[in-house]
């Protein structure tokens, strides 16, 4: 479901950015040099430990069970099928928001180890499509989302968990604001209502401001 917040105010791609130090000085260089010197004709530094090898057949149970769906793919299986979106946006916290009708088709990709979202519907009087795809990494324990859409040049990509006792999948990420150029905080909450209905909430908050509600979407399976 949080492929249909990048129609908010702001086109959310991820801007990574090399940053580099302009203001090293001379000393600093020169005293960086001196320890890599002192470094280099230490000779009571003790060799580092490695680590014990993982035996072969320890190696493959880890791979099997990264690669193997379960449960929470389960989940994102659930959500399978076309479904209405109903979209409610708010441009600014203090204007009245912009409703709008959409669709979004889900399936699940790669032997059901991930979600495919595509979404189609209209934004300020245009066309408007995105691809989204919803991962759930065993290692990691948490859903990984990424989203590319016609509306930007940019690439999306929010993680987050689910918390079954309240059925909601909720995801943090960062996001451009080409308004500025400076980056936007980003938070997602998807509520899975039943089989058939589901509530996506989007909070944005830029920088020196407060967090605001940016867009609801209620989704009902068709």
């Amino acid at each position: 479901m949080k492929k249909v917040t990048i129609a908010s105010c702001f086109a959310f791609c991820i801007a990574f950015t090399a940053c580099n130090d302009a203001g090293t000085t001379d000393t600093t260089a020169a005293a960086a040099d001196t320890s890599v010197t002192a470094a280099a004709s230490d000779t009571t530094t003790e060799p580092i430990a490695s680590a014990a090898p993982m035996d072969s057949a320890a190696a493959m149970k880890a791979w099997m069970e990264y690669s193997t769906p379960g449960e929470m793919h389960k989940l994102l299986s659930s959500g399978s099928g076309a479904w209405k979106a109903e979209m409610t946006m708010w441009m600014d916290p203090q204007a009245p928001p912009t409703k709008s009708v959409a669709k979004e088709v889900n399936r699940m990709i790669l032997g059901g180890r991930y979600q495919e979202s595509k979404y189609t519907g209209s934004f300020e009087g245009q066309p408007f499509e995105g691809i989204g795809t919803m991962a759930y990494d065993n290692a990691t324990k948490k859903f990984i989302s990424t989203w590319i859409d016609n509306m930007g040049t940019g690439l999306m990509k929010m993680e987050g968990t689910y918390d079954p006792s309240t059925k909601t999948l909720s995801q943090d990420g960062v996001g451009v604001d080409p308004t500025t150029g400076k980056d936007c905080k980003m938070r997602s909450v998807v509520t899975y209502i039943d089989d058939t209905h589901r509530k996506m909430e989007m909070y944005n908050a830029k920088p020196g401001q407060k967090e605001f509600k940016s867009m609801e979407i209620v989704l009902t399976k068709m």
